[in-house]
């Protein structure tokens, strides 16, 4: 089995979930427990927080125009119920189930294709950073990224966390080399401070310094990260036993 942690960090007005925590920043929420088919999804979460910031997840989760984790920016016409299970002081737990139309896409159903069946998932959510942790048995962990990239456009970024045992391909060529543009992008990134602690420049601002669309800038960042990371995880596997919690 193969291990994969990414963030999805959530531009403004894109997410109601992300929104609400947003507000509330010492609030969260993590995954008891999350499944998926090609067609449904369901899911048990649990929320921390003040009693005023339960309320507004509860809201949110309850009210919001489509499904937390459909990574569309419009309604797509999918089935979706949530229940309450627990709410009491400080504790909130929701059961989300989900069904999905041709024009959804999430998480867990862009593993699905992309790296198989058999995948676990975990989750944790605080302000606008959704953090995701993937055991799967391997796959096309590229062409996941590459899709995710795809779903997500302009509504997030996408960090890459950690790769174990990650078997695709290092680079496109062969040579162990990054393409120029990628080269580029991720020297920009680095001399202007995007990976910086809190970061000197947002992906916005960086991409109007190089004069190129942001999602040309992330999509090169993207790639780029994630060859610099198979690279390092295909010269040292994990040595501790079993991987790192979220």
């Amino acid at each position: 089995m193969r291990e994969l942690v990414f963030t999805l960090t959530y531009e403004p007005g894109c997410n109601a979930v992300a929104e609400t925590l947003a507000e509330y920043p010492d609030a969260g929420i993590r995954s008891l427990s999350l499944h998926a088919t090609p067609e449904r999804l369901w899911r048990v979460d649990h929320a921390t927080g003040s009693p005023e910031a339960l309320d507004a997840i509860e809201t949110a989760f309850l009210t919001a125009d489509y499904y937390a984790d459909c990574l569309a920016t419009d309604h797509c016409g999918a089935t979706q119920r949530t229940q309450v299970l627990e709410h009491d002081g400080d504790r909130l737990v929701l059961y989300s189930y989900w069904e999905r139309t041709p024009a959804c896409a999430s998480v867990p159903h862009i593993a699905l294709e992309s790296l198989g069946e058999g995948a676990l998932f975990e989750t944790r959510h605080q302000q606008r950073e959704y953090t995701w942790r993937i055991i799967h048995p391997g796959g096309d962990v590229r062409g996941f990224f590459d899709a995710l990239d795809a779903a997500v456009e302009n509504c997030a970024t996408v960090d890459i966390g950690r790769l174990t045992e990650v078997t695709s391909p290092t680079t496109d060529s062969g040579t162990g080399e990054l393409p120029p543009e990628q080269e580029d992008a991720l020297r920009a990134a680095v001399e202007h401070g995007y990976y910086e602690t809190p970061r000197a420049v947002d992906l916005g601002e960086l991409a109007e310094t190089l004069d190129v669309p942001r999602s040309t800038l992330a999509y090169r960042l993207r790639r780029a990260e994630a060859h610099l990371a198979e690279q390092h995880t295909g010269r040292r596997r994990s040595t501790e036993g079993a991987p790192e919690p979220l």
